[in-house]
């Protein structure tokens, strides 16, 4: 279908980017075989191209698609779905060093800004405004904005804030033919023909490459508070949510779920714990921003006193950075320290009408009895986006896990769409949930490629990915 990267297209590669920026070296290759999906997803490119333009972008596209050469965009390398793995070999298209802050407009409210850019480097940059950026996934530290994008990423904000594509305004995408277009703008309405920005956001590199991304911008909240919550059973705190919601009057910006067993993994990995580990089966962490104080002390005070109402054992409230860091620490780190127990462990991301967390929490755990294994659960509960980790059973060898592993992973997201979610909510599909995807959204599956084949005819586009 492909044809190989031979010398001559490794040349004309050296002539668009400079020697520097190309290189077929083995231990270049192997280290951008694989992202955060682990080894037994990773495959080697032929050549690794880091561009520095969106005319590099361009002209290499356009020399790709003439010569029928697979193309793998890649940010960061932290996505969890094997997403910026070359399945196909090809060219590894790396917007690492596209990585700047090309503008702040105070005026308009919106940043404009390269896909490497790091999003935390974006956050604290606007801060330096008083103004906020709210598109803030939990990898917000490593990260890259592009990646955000091509993901649709979401996280811990969604419930107030909205994921990435809600604070999109702009994008610049490179076609696989090399054309540039440059969809919406510094302007928040556009009732001009089809949506073509929106279906940018969260194609997963399958059909262009971003060169610029124009972001909404927001004034800096002056207040956060976070509030720790211990609860005597999950049940207990999957049903406090809606209560919290509505008793506080204000929406909270964060409302995070934990089970037992991850927080007990979270806190021996970054050495500190949480109060009550010896009693509470979960955990919320609930967070309130915004400029009135008064009225954000009224709001947690009401939340915490639901809280207490449905069965909480105690409510623990983080007033300053200091005390709200050491909380956000640990769920920062969960993934991390999920993978210094099981190196083999691959995160589900299924997401379920608010309402039914608990069931959906109970199909997972029929699930974990039905293959025999424990799987660890997280969930951004104010948007019924749950995080599932099965872990490997000490007697299972790696290799057959794997394929365990995704039958798991694929029931659970069979499981959430039958509850009218969806297979993924802020991860994308990639190449791991390809098969969770057809389960669940065959009807729409003809229709995805018959728009892919329109603007990636010779399917050079992160092949492999989504279908």
């Amino acid at each position: 279908m492909f044809n190989k990267v031979d010398r001559k297209i490794i040349d004309k590669l050296v002539d668009i980017c400079g020697a520097n920026d190309v290189s077929t070296e083995e231990e270049e290759l192997e280290r951008y075989s694989q992202d955060e999906s682990g080894r037994f997803y990773a495959h080697p490119p032929e050549v690794v191209v880091k561009v520095e333009s969106t005319e590099e972008i361009s002209k290499v596209l356009k020399l790709a698609n003439e010569n029928l050469i697979p193309v793998t965009p890649r940010g960061a390398g932290s996505g969890v779905v094997g997403g910026a793995v070359p399945i196909y070999g090809g060219i590894l298209l790396s917007l690492e060093k596209m990585n700047q802050i090309l503008e702040i407009d105070r005026v308009n409210l919106v940043a404009v800004a390269e896909p490497g850019v790091v999003t935390n480097d974006l956050c604290k940059k606007v801060a330096e405004e008083g103004l906020f950026y709210p598109g803030y996934p939990m990898s917000v530290e490593t990260s890259f904005l592009g990646g955000n994008v091509a993901t649709n990423a979401g996280g811990s904000k969604v419930i107030k804030y909205g994921n990435t594509g809600h604070h999109i305004l702009g994008l610049e995408v490179i076609l696989p033919s090399g054309e540039i277009l440059s969809l919406g703008g510094k302007r928040r309405k556009d009732s001009s023909g089809y949506n073509l920005l929106n279906l940018m956001i969260g194609s997963e590199g399958t059909l262009g490459v971003f060169g610029r991304i124009i972001v909404n911008l927001i004034p800096l909240p002056q207040y956060v508070v976070d509030l720790l919550v211990p609860f005597p059973t999950v049940e207990s705190a999957i049903k406090t949510v809606p209560e919290v919601i509505t008793e506080s009057r204000v929406l909270p910006c964060a409302v995070e779920f934990l089970d037992r067993p991850s927080v007990e993994v979270a806190s021996l990995y970054t050495r500190s714990r949480w109060e009550y580990q010896d009693r509470a089966e979960s955990y919320l962490l609930i967070q309130f921003d915004g400029n009135n104080k008064a009225q954000l002390e009224e709001a947690y005070i009401r939340a915490g006193e639901a809280c207490l109402k449905l069965g909480a054992l105690e409510v623990f409230v983080a007033e300053n950075p200091f005390a709200s860091e050491r909380l956000w620490r640990l769920r920062r780190n969960y993934l991390e320290a999920i993978k210094t127990i099981d190196p083999y462990v691959v995160t589900g991301d299924a997401v379920v009408p608010t309402s039914l967390i608990p069931q959906m929490l109970m199909k997972i755990k029929e699930i974990g009895e039905e293959y025999k294994t424990e799987i660890l659960c997280v969930a951004h509960a104010g948007d019924g986006n749950i995080h599932s980790a099965p872990l490997k059973p000490k007697d299972v060898d790696p290799e057959d896990w794997q394929e365990i592993q995704e039958e798991i992973l694929d029931k659970i997201a069979v499981e959430a769409s039958l509850l009218g979610g969806a297979p993924s909510g802020e991860h994308g599909i990639g190449y791991v949930k390809k098969k969770a995807l057809y389960l669940s959204k065959k009807s729409e599956i003809p229709l995805m490629r018959e728009i892919k084949r329109v603007l990636d005819p010779n399917g050079i586009m992160n092949p492999g990915k989504v279908f």
